[in-house]
């Protein structure tokens, strides 16, 4: 099962609301984002909770229920502690940060989850993966580094790629009002999806509904 999600930005006020920085945003728009305690360490801010709380929270949050709207079961073989992550390192080297908290807590590649912008999904479009190549993103690419291995989970946010402007000028832009409203909707939806992944002994299966998702057209 995942037991780390990490959330690749860039910290600094310059940087808030970019589009680099969609998986943060994404983070502090959960219904259950006041119940989390950030602490400071591991080269950036981190927060941990039990799987049973978290499925609580889904269901107080009313992303993840069962069909006569109890809590959803934790798995037998879920871990005592899940664990939120946001690198304080600057994107191309939030490996340094996942890297710290990995040895400490000695988890594997294969329970790490990274949620990321992606250039080559269209805004509105929202992709759940496991492995493969790395697209040029040096988040993905640290994080590839530091593991020594591809073989970890990830969860992209489409920002559409743009024609006519320097690819590192239009990361670091920030979201039209058009973007914002469509994040706006589409984020609730893949919180849903990120419940399920935590309680699922098997993200994999998952993927064949979530490999790529248009949740909404700009």
């Amino acid at each position: 099962m995942i037991q780390l999600v990490a959330f690749l930005g860039n910290y600094g006020r310059e940087y808030e609301h970019t589009r680099h920085n969609i998986a943060w945003e994404f983070a502090a728009s959960f219904p259950f984002y006041h119940r989390l305690s950030w602490q400071s360490k591991f080269k950036g801010e981190y927060a941990s909770f039990e799987p049973e709380e978290f499925a609580q929270w889904a269901h107080d949050a009313q992303l993840l229920t069962k069909k006569d709207g109890s809590v959803v079961p934790v798995p037998k073989e879920a871990p005592a502690k899940i664990y939120f992550l946001k690198p304080m390192t600057y994107m191309n080297l939030s490996g340094d940060s996942i890297i710290e908290l990995v040895n400490f807590f000695k988890l594997a590649p294969e329970n790490v989850m990274v949620i990321h912008d992606e250039l080559e999904l269209p805004i509105g479009t929202v992709s759940l993966k496991w492995s493969g190549g790395l697209g040029g993103h040096n988040g993905l690419r640290s994080t590839k580094s530091v593991l020594g291995t591809a073989d970890f989970w990830r969860l992209r946010f489409g920002i559409s790629k743009p024609t006519n402007r320097d690819i590192a000028d239009y990361v670091l832009s920030r979201f039209t009002e058009d973007e914002t409203i469509i994040l706006s909707q589409i984020f609730p939806q893949t919180a849903a999806l990120l419940c399920k992944v935590l309680l699922s002994n098997d993200p994999s299966r998952l993927i064949q509904e979530w490999g790529k998702k248009k949740l909404l057209a700009q």
